[in-house]
């Protein structure tokens, strides 16, 4: 976590530099329940870094963010109740403009086990593999801004 990854925006276009920073595990956030026992939060920072916009390709396009268990296990990101996880903060859905960045953020709902040192997935637009390995605590910069953001 905390290593930047240089990918290819959606359809190929645009460069992004992913930056994930912080994970925070938490039973409730944002007025839900974890279906699977903890919500896992990653937020990441997401910078354009070539002449163009950038980004994240759609996951209906194959795309995106998974979260894999230490078994294994893909998760996905429509996983239990994760889709109804939301923060101010970290909401950037709009391309990235050259030389700009944005704060975005991953919720997944896993069960106690698959939240112990998973991998942190991501499949660029050009369908590339980015893979970073997530701590089983809170870790990061924005633990207690993460943290309070989730509050109901």
């Amino acid at each position: 976590m905390g290593a930047p990854a240089q990918t290819a925006g959606d359809g190929g276009t645009g460069v992004l530099e992913i930056t994930p920073d912080t994970v925070v595990f938490v039973k409730e956030g944002s007025g839900e329940t974890a279906e699977n026992g903890l919500f896992a939060v990653v937020t990441m920072k997401d910078r354009a870094s070539a002449d163009v916009a950038a980004d994240e390709p759609a996951p209906i396009s194959g795309g995106g963010w998974t979260w894999m268990a230490p078994d294994g296990e893909m998760i996905g990101w429509d996983s239990g109740n994760s889709t109804n996880v939301t923060l101010d903060k970290y909401s950037g859905a709009d391309p990235v403009q050259p030389g700009a960045y944005q704060w975005r953020s991953q919720v997944f709902d896993l069960t106690p086990a698959q939240a112990k040192g998973g991998t942190l997935i991501y499949i660029d637009g050009e369908n590339k593999a980015h893979r970073w390995q997530m701590p089983s605590t809170d870790s990061g910069p924005h633990v207690a801004e993460v943290k309070k953001q989730l509050e109901p």
